[in-house]
């Protein structure tokens, strides 16, 4: 099998066959195991000063399938809370 080049190459420096098979082998695997435990932030990313992920129970995320969902109901109960009960003062 003869390796071609788009342009032309003196048999002189041209590679073997055989190592250019090599070299063009897709090593790429299927999937990677990797740990993103080990990863930092990227710090050339936007960051949203306000927004914050909380992990929901499962039976939780059943009902409240958006996040949508979840601000409306905790702003609700927000408004239905005494004050003093989520400013972090005691009213006693």
């Amino acid at each position: 099998m003869k390796t071609t080049f788009p342009i032309e190459v003196p048999p002189s420096q041209a590679l073997p066959d055989s190592l250019v098979e090599e070299l063009m082998a897709d090593d790429l695997l299927l999937e990677y195991d990797i740990d993103y435990g080990q990863a930092r932030p990227n710090r050339f990313a936007g960051h949203e000063a306000a927004a914050k992920t909380v992990k929901l129970d499962a039976d939780v995320a059943a009902i409240f399938t958006t996040d949508e969902a979840v601000n409306s109901v905790l702003r609700a109960l927000i408004q239905a809370m005494p004050q003093a009960a989520y400013h972090g003062t005691s009213s006693t």
